[in-house]
C-alpha cells in the first residue's frame, strides 16, 4: 500500500472515533459543543496517526490502542485552544477558521481547553489493554505534557529563562512542540507491551525526538515563506511579535539543511527495527515538504 493512502486510511479510523466524543445532551453543552468544533475542525491528525501505526509495527493491536490516540489528539487540541488565547498567540485562525475564543468567547474556550485535558486521560484510561501498558503510557503521556514538557516549553517561549539563540530555541521547542510527538510514539510502543529496554521502544522515542525538530523548523520557515491562506492560521506572526525563531536565527537556506539533518536522524532511529520502517521514513520526508 501507498504511504499517502495507508496514512489516509489510519487518519480516517482516527477521525471517525473523534467524531464520537462530546456529543451529549446536557445543561453545559455549549461547553461540549465548544470542545467538539475545535477537536473536529480538521488536521493532519499526525499524532494518533503515529501512535497507531507504532503500535502496529510494534506486534500491538492498533484497535484496542485508539483511546491511546484518541487522547493524544483531545491534549494537542487543548494546547492549540489556550495557544490561541488572547494571553497567549491571541489568533483569530486555526486551520482556516475562526478559533475557539472567537466563537464560543475566551471563558468557554479555556473551559474547552481544560476539559479537553482531562478527557484525555479519561479516554486513556478507558483503552482496553492491560493495567501495566496503560498505567506506563499514563506516566509518559503525564510528563510529556506537564510541566516536564510540553507546558513547560510553552512558558519557556513566554518567558525570558533563555537567551533566544539556537541552543534555546531547542530547548524550548524539544518540550513545547517535541514533547507530544516523542511521547505519540513512545505510547504507541507501550500499546503493542514493550517496555524502555526494549529496542523499539528506544528507536521510536529518538525518531519522535528528530521528527519533531524537523517539523518545528519547517514550521518557522512556513511562517516566513507561505499564507494564511495555505497555513490555515496566521502568516508572519513571529516576525510581527518580534519572536527569534529557527529561521530568523538561520536563515531560510540553512534551515533546509537542518530540516533535512534531522529528518535523517529520524529515519535512521526507525531503519531496520521495525518491518515497515519505510512508513516512518516516507511520514517524515513528507512532512519535511509539506506546504502548511
Amino acid at each position: 500500500m501507498r504511504f499517502i493512502d495507508e496514512f489516509e486510511k489510519i487518519r480516517a479510523t482516527v477521525e471517525g472515533q473523534l467524531g464520537k466524543y462530546f456529543k451529549e445532551e446536557c445543561l453545559q453543552s455549549r461547553l461540549m459543543d465548544a470542545m467538539r468544533y475545535s477537536l473536529m475542525a480538521g488536521g493532519k491528525r499526525i499524532r494518533p496517526v503515529l501512535l497507531l501505526k507504532f503500535c502496529q509495527e510494534a506486534g500491538g493491536d492498533a484497535e484496542k490502542a485508539l483511546p491511546f490516540a484518541c487522547a493524544v489528539e483531545m491534549l494537542h487540541t487543548y494546547s492549540l485552544i489556550h495557544d490561541d488565547l488572547p494571553v497567549m498567540d491571541n489568533d483569530d485562525l486555526r486551520r482556516g477558521k475562526p478559533t475557539c475564543h472567537r466563537v464560543y468567547g475566551e471563558c468557554t474556550a479555556t473551559l474547552a481547553g481544560d476539559a479537553l485535558q482531562t478527557a484525555a486521560f479519561e479516554t486513556l484510561l478507558s483503552a482496553d489493554l492491560p493495567p501495566e501498558s496503560i498505567v506506563s503510557a499514563g506516566r509518559y503521556f503525564s510528563r510529556a505534557v506537564g510541566a516536564a514538557g510540553m507546558c513547560g516549553g510553552q512558558e519557556l517561549d513566554t518567558s525570558d529563562y533563555l537567551t533566544r539563540d539556537a541552543a534555546g530555541l531547542t530547548v524550548i521547542n524539544d518540550l513545547k512542540t517535541g514533547a507530544l510527538i516523542r511521547a505519540a510514539c513512545v505510547m504507541g510502543v507501550i500499546a503493542a507491551g514493550k517496555n524502555a529496554d526494549n529496542g523499539q521502544f528506544q528507536a521510536a522515542e529518538n525518531y519522535g525526538i528528530h521528527l519533531a525538530r524537523a517539523f518545528q523548523i519547517r514550521d518557522d520557515v512556513l511562517d516566513v515563506v507561505s499564507n494564511a491562506d495555505a497555513l490555515g492560521k496566521p502568516a508572519g506572526s513571529d516576525e510581527a511579535n518580534n519572536k527569534a525563531t529557527y529561521a530568523s536565527v538561520y536563515g531560510i537556506e540553512k534551515c533546509k539543511i537542518l530540516i533535512a539533518e534531522e529528518t535523517e536522524l529520524a529515519v535512521s532511529a526507525v531503519k531496520g527495527k521495525f518491518d515497515d520502517w519505510s512508513f516512518f521514513a516516507a511520514l517524515a520526508e513528507n512532512l519535511a515538504e509539506r506546504k502548511s
